[in-house]
């Protein structure tokens, strides 16, 4: 007797649940109605250390330009480290960026940002 009312009420919950209209119910793919779309962005760098110059290529598929610079760490601790001036990549754009350390480079990096354009 007692596993037949548990039976009922699992079955009257589960047909509670179905029976929930279509518009009720949530769905994660829908985004909210004036949500910003994610925008791509960011220029594609590969980076050449030679000795101790540094060259760096940076292409930008995307339509937003994108300002990269390039920092270099150099690894004598008397060695000063630099920063590159920004450089606005755009558009299907392709830029060279250079730097040097007086002996060897420890790590190379790019930094983008965004330029409202």
């Amino acid at each position: 007797m007692r596993l037949s009312r548990s039976l009922a009420s699992a079955t009257a919950a589960v047909c509670l649940v179905m029976s929930l209209s279509y518009e009720a119910m949530s769905d994660t793919r829908v985004q909210e109605p004036g949500a910003a779309a994610s925008e791509l962005f960011g220029a594609s760098c590969r980076s050449k250390v030679t000795g101790s110059r540094v060259t760096t290529y940076c292409h930008n598929p995307y339509p937003r330009t994108d300002g990269v610079r390039l920092h270099i760490e150099c690894d004598r601790w008397w060695d000063l480290d630099t920063d590159s001036a920004e450089v606005e990549a755009g558009p299907a754009q392709t830029v060279r960026l250079t730097g040097r350390c007086w002996k060897e480079v420890r790590s190379v990096w790019v930094s983008h940002r965004k330029l409202a354009r």
